[in-house]
């Protein structure tokens, strides 16, 4: 622009100052074809810079609308582009909001567009899971199953959720191949592991999820709660598919096989425990059980042993009844020894344990020794006091 500014300047400063000059204007002829022109200098000069100024001015014109022009196309080429990328922005914002038909509407339809299909797929599918719409969750991990999903660039967290998603789904396959073509990471990242637990358990592979329970102790990522919730389902269905497959001959040896250090932790034994009272084998569950009674286990374990299905535990009884003659008012043992009468349908003896332990305050009980005192106290044909003691739990 300046250029041009430039140039106009010394074009009309030309012609206003040139007569003023020279006195002479002076010509020029040019013969064409036998034609003859004859110009003034003065016009010679100013049709050239006249000419000069056009050209000039047709570019800059030129080059300026070309540039508009490469904006213009621009703009309407990733025009859609950008619109998907909002439209993906707000997807995100309704499903934090929980908004999720929204969600699930925003993601598949900006997912291709934007260019992040992955991650759109597999929050369209999230979204649609927490619908409970079970097709469009599954349409939209089979438009992920078409894009390559091994791990490159770090698309490790990809995998993961594309296997979480087929697991909620009930899609026990694709978990599981998905799993295996990425089986060597297991060993190096927790979440694939706990992924792979949660399947074999789910599959009902129960002695194999006892051994990648040996990894994930190794984790330290995983918490002891959830390894302890895992052992719970697996050490309990391996027990019961042994003995419901095969016989208790074979459960008693798979159990004999395990490490030391497993046979001591509290889920193992106890998951062991009600196989055996629910089978009604008491030598072996009196064998494991009275040892650590007689020592003194812990809380949580009586705690949970008052769930076991046990039928004849008067060796039990009679330990617990040891415990209580050294501390009488000790509520741990007030409410296993109550828990215990009760499986042996010794009623009197449940009623007057579960009178000692209430008479020592809410502190002391919970709602399991609160069932089982109403369940007594209807046996004893007690059944105002044992309406009292259900309103207690609400």
């Amino acid at each position: 622009m300046k250029k041009l500014v430039l140039l106009l300047l010394i074009f009309f400063t030309f012609i206003a100052f040139s007569p003023l000059l020279i006195d002479d204007p002076g010509y020029i002829s040019i013969a064409v074809n036998g034609m003859i022109y004859e110009l003034t200098l003065y016009t010679a000069l100013f049709w050239i810079l006249f000419v000069f100024l056009i050209v000039n001015l047709l570019f800059i014109v030129l080059r300026g609308g070309f540039r508009f022009s490469l904006g213009t196309w621009n703009k309407l080429a990733f025009a859609s582009k950008s619109r998907a990328i909002k439209d993906f922005e707000k997807g995100v914002a309704a499903y934090i909001l929980e908004d999720y038909a929204q969600a699930e509407h925003l993601f598949a339809k900006s997912a291709a567009p934007a260019d992040r299909e992955k991650v759109g797929y597999l929050l369209a599918s999230s979204a649609a899971s927490k619908q409970s719409l079970s097709s469009n969750s599954q349409h939209y991990l089979t438009l992920l199953d078409n894009i390559n999903n091994k791990v490159k660039n770090n698309n490790l967290e990809t995998v993961l959720v594309t296997i979480k998603l087929h697991i909620e789904q009930n899609d026990t396959v694709k978990s599981r191949k998905l799993i295996d073509d990425h089986h060597k990471l297991i060993g190096h990242d927790a979440r694939l592991l706990s992924l792979d637990i949660d399947l074999t358990l789910i599959e009902k592979r129960y002695i194999a999820a006892i051994e990648l329970l040996v990894l994930a102790r190794k984790q330290k990522t995983i918490s002891e709660y959830t390894i302890k919730q895992w052992e719970n389902v697996a050490f309990y269905g391996a027990f019961e598919q042994l003995m419901v497959e095969k016989n208790a001959e074979e459960l008693s040896r798979y159990w004999n096989n395990l490490p030391n250090k497993v046979k001591q932790r509290e889920e193992p034994i106890l998951a062991y425990c009600k196989v055996l009272a629910e089978q009604n084998i008491t030598e072996p569950l009196n064998k494991i059980l009275l040892p650590v009674v007689k020592k003194g286990a812990e809380r949580s374990f009586l705690q949970k042993m008052r769930l076991l299905p046990l039928r004849n535990p008067d060796e039990l009884i009679i330990t617990v009844q040891k415990h209580l003659q050294k501390d009488p008012q000790n509520a741990i043992w007030l409410s296993c020894l109550a828990h215990l009468a009760v499986s042996n349908r010794q009623w009197d003896m449940a009623e007057k344990a579960f009178n000692s332990l209430v008479n020592l305050g809410e502190a002391h009980y919970d709602n399991v020794d609160l069932l089982a005192f109403a369940k007594t106290l209807q046996q004893r044909e007690q059944f105002e006091k044992a309406t009292q003691v259900y309103a207690r739990l609400y």
